[in-house]
């Protein structure tokens, strides 16, 4: 397809189309010549990967462009691609390691981990965006006197596991290698939305069944 057909079918632009090219976000289409380029189903598939990640993810350009670089190196292995895809989504700050409650959530992070029998999870601590996270909100938590700790914590890690299961069980359904690193990736832009959305819902569904609407 020429470049106006393609932002018919993405109802996408073709100057954002053009950005997108020239960022690097979209490969280059076939060219037919000098002035004209072609594109197919690949380049309309990573187009709408693109607009969701900038639109609905909120993502910057150049987050976006890393994510994607990470999606398409082949020389890497599923589980490092994804991880490394993932890993260039933004994350929080490194937590201050001198911070008692800091020190107390990472020790309980710990022994979440040793108690669920996550071997690999263990492994990645030291480099883990997501570890990190868990231990910047349960430090949060503690310090405002919740005492969120691993007995707390696992049964909400276990529902996790199960959501995890179902997340790579839809990514295996994908045909190519690619595809799957992208909907994995895509799934951690739009799925926690929804799971959050999800999870709120059933709040407010639960608090009515207990506390009723007075």
């Amino acid at each position: 397809m020429r470049l106006a057909e393609l932002s018919r079918r993405s109802g996408v632009a073709t100057a954002t189309i053009k950005y997108y090219l020239r960022e690097g976000l979209l490969p280059p289409g076939r060219q037919v010549n000098a002035t004209t380029a072609e594109y197919d189903d690949e380049h309309l598939r990573r187009l709408r990967l693109v607009r969701a990640m900038i639109q609905v993810g909120g993502l910057p350009v150049a987050t976006v462009r890393e994510v994607l670089r990470n999606v398409d190196d082949e020389s890497l292995g599923r589980t490092i691609r994804l991880g490394a895809a993932l890993w260039a989504l933004p994350q929080v700050p490194e937590p201050d390691e001198d911070d008692e409650y800091v020190r107390a959530a990472r020790r309980e992070a710990d022994e979440l981990l040793d108690r669920l029998g996550w071997s690999n999870a263990r492994l990645l601590t030291t480099i883990s965006p997501a570890y990190r996270s868990l231990v910047v909100a349960v430090a949060a938590f503690r310090r405002l006197g919740y005492d969120w700790d691993s007995e707390l914590l696992v049964s909400y890690a276990e529902l996790m596991h199960e959501a995890a299961g179902l997340d790579l069980d839809f990514v295996e359904t994908r045909p190519s290698e690619a595809e799957k690193v992208e909907t994995a990736v895509l799934g951690a832009v739009l799925t926690e939305p929804i799971l959050q959305a999800l999870r709120r819902l059933a709040q407010e569904e639960e608090s009515a069944r207990r506390y009723g609407f007075e």
